[in-house]
This record gives C-alpha cells, structure tokens and sequence, in this order.
C-alpha cells in the first residue's frame, strides 16, 4: 500500500475529502480559525453549492451559517433536485455549479461521488475546492467539531485516549485519522465483523500512531478520557437494522463502561442519538456528555475550513 498523499489540485485549489487531506500543521491551522472571533470576508458576494443526497440537520445549518458567517451565499439542493449520477453524471454537476460557485460541499451515498466530482474540476482546470459534509466513507467535517470540543475540555491531546465503542462506520474511520495526526490515541471497540479495515488502520499507521482495536468495551474504556459512540445503524444500511441491534448487544455506551474511563472523561455522540441503543439515556444527559457542546461546534468547524480553504492563515 503506498502512502496517502493530500490531494491537491489545479492553481493550489485544495480539496477535503477526507481528514487527512490536511497534513498536521493544515489541521492545526483549521482548528485555530475555527477559535477566532473574527475571519476576513473571504466568501463575500460569492455563492456555496451544498448538495445533499442524504438529510441533513447539523450538517447543513452549520455549513450554511458558516458560509454567511463568512459573507458569502449558501445554495443547498437536496436529492432528485440534482440526481447525482441519475439525471446527469456528477463530474457534469460539478463543472456546472464550478461556474457559479466558490466551494462545492456534498453529502453523498457513495464516496466515489466525491472523488469524481474533485477529479472532474481537477482535470478540468476550475479551481474550487469539493468538500466532504459525509460520505460512506468518511465524515471529516464532523471530526473538525469532535477536535474542537476535545481540545476545549482536554487541552493538548498528544498522549491523551479516546475510546470508540461501536460501529467503525464513517466517523469512526476520520476519527481514528484525526487522532493519528494530532498524537490522540485511539482505541476502538466493536463486534467481530464491524470494526476497522486493515487499510484504514494501515494509513492511520502510516500518519502517526495505528489505533488499538478490541472487542470488549469495558476493556476498551479502561483509563480513557474520552467516551464516543455513534448509531449502530447508518443512514443507507436501514434494511439490516435487525442484524445489527443483535449483533451490537453489549456495545451500549453505559454508565457502566463511564465508569471504567479516567476520573472526568466526557462523553461524545454526533448524533442522531438512539437513546438505549448505543448510548443510555443517562449518559447522553449526564454531567460527563459534552454532546451538544461538540454539535454547536459544527458551525465554528465550519467557518475555520472555509476560511482556511479560502487563504486564510491564522493570526
């Protein structure tokens, strides 16, 4: 396997697929815009495409607010308004809105999608940056909000341990990307066939430190100061819910596996939360959970990408 490369295209234009299309000192000036008070206009009288195959509550208010934030327009599409791949291909979907646009954001089924659409701008020689609001693959702009919210209560996280009980779906998979560039480590708990691949925990091996995969959570949450969890069930996989519930007993993040992390670890959740699925209610409500801390942060994720993406280096 050869490793990662940041994808980079025409005329500096840089796209977010994925976390680690930022290298550590990108990340860490991302996270810094995103902790200022005030950002330059750099989106002023300039449009933002955001397309969304998938719903969307976090994603798009933070995106959209971010983009205004920053003086620009947010223009959101959900669905059959575009039919990425259905009504026309979406390499054609991307030059189009290139046209009119300053950022292309999409949340999308397949991350193939993403990919095409980055390639198509590339090859064409438009620069404007596509960015990942979710994707089978990965949930990076989710993971620049958990970054925030864990530096905000832990401080430094080189040397510091998070704990993910559940399924290794997208969001764990950027987490554990993230954790490897910024020194946090990660350790992730799952049943047997739903835990990280072979490849991902290769290249987060590659970026810094490979994450510690387990079957037991309890085990997994040992001395951990930080709690996360997400649904079993991922938007798209609907049909195997019933194979999943079964398959995830046990894997509930309950006061019971708190107790076993370090003397005032927070608990995380990106919600939507099933409450008494992956996380009790008592958790999701209790002293520990910074849940709705880590979601207000989405917004401020947000405005720190797109102004990054924009030129903007921190003061």
């Amino acid at each position: 396997m050869t490793a990662w490369a940041p994808r980079r295209g025409p005329r500096g234009v840089r796209h977010f697929l994925e976390i680690d299309d930022l290298d550590r000192e990108e990340l860490e000036a991302v996270l810094t815009l995103a902790a200022e008070s005030a950002l330059p206009q750099v989106l002023e009288g300039r449009g933002v495409a955001l397309l969304f195959e998938h719903p969307s509550l976090r994603t798009r208010h933070a995106t959209e607010v971010a983009v205004s934030e920053l003086g620009g327009h947010p223009v959101s599409a959900v669905g059959a308004e575009v039919g990425l791949g259905v009504r026309e291909p979406a390499a054609d979907v991307a030059r189009v809105l290139a046209g009119y646009h300053a950022v292309i954001g999409a949340r999308v089924r397949r991350h193939g999608t993403l990919v095409e659409m980055a390639a198509a701008l590339d090859g064409a020689g438009q620069p404007v940056p596509v960015v990942n609001l979710l994707s089978d693959a990965g949930h990076p702009a989710q993971v620049l909000a958990d970054l925030l919210v864990l530096r905000r209560h832990l401080g430094e996280l080189a040397g510091r341990r998070l704990t993910y009980v559940g399924d290794a779906n997208n969001v764990c998979r950027s987490l554990v990307l993230a954790g490897a560039l910024t020194g946090l480590q990660v350790t992730v708990a799952a049943p047997a066939g739903f835990g990280l691949s072979e490849e991902l925990v290769e290249r987060a091996g590659q970026l810094g430190a490979a994450p510690v995969c387990l079957d037991d959570p309890h085990e997994a949450a040992a001395g951990a100061d930080a709690l996360y969890t997400d649904v079993w069930t991922s938007m798209g996989q609907e049909a195997e819910n019933a194979r999943r519930r079964q398959a995830f007993a046990g894997f509930t993040l309950d006061g019971s596996v708190l107790a076993a992390a370090a003397p005032g670890a927070i608990v995380l959740h990106c919600l939507p939360a099933h409450r008494g699925e992956e996380i009790s209610e008592d958790v999701l409500e209790g002293t520990a959970s910074v849940v709705f801390e880590q979601a207000a942060l989405r917004r401020a994720a947000m405005v720190g990408l797109l102004a990054w993406l924009g030129g903007v280096e921190p003061r």
